[in-house]
């Protein structure tokens, strides 16, 4: 069984920082694509950015030049560093992480974590 445990969650004033962390526990063959996804109260859950074992990213236009994605493979872990944040940010944040196991792919999924940002 795989776990994602995330942390790094909280409160913060608008134009403020925070860093987000996520770390794969249990039984794992091969992660390729970690990610975070995040999800405003009552809409849908959005990828925020995405990064391959390769090292290559993805953002979501409304983070880009603000939010840093990055991983560390030898530690299963992937981190969301968050700058300049805005009201509209405010969101559960999720973890996310594919693994290759016998020609599949399985996806997984962290508890999400709140993030709140205020004016």
């Amino acid at each position: 069984q795989v776990q994602l445990v995330e942390s790094g969650g909280g409160l913060v004033q608008a134009g403020g920082t925070l860093r987000l962390s996520c770390a794969a526990v249990g039984s794992l063959f091969r992660i390729t694509t970690m990610a975070w996804y995040r999800q405003a109260q009552g809409k849908q859950r959005d990828l925020v950015a995405s990064i391959t074992s390769d090292g290559d990213t993805n953002y979501a236009d409304a983070v880009k030049g603000r939010f840093t994605i990055s991983r560390d493979n030898a530690k299963i872990a992937v981190y969301l560093q968050m700058n300049s944040l805005k009201p509209e940010d405010t969101a559960v944040y999720y973890c996310y992480a594919a693994e290759a196991r016998s020609f599949n792919e399985y996806d997984y999924w962290g508890q999400g974590t709140q993030v709140t940002v205020s004016l």
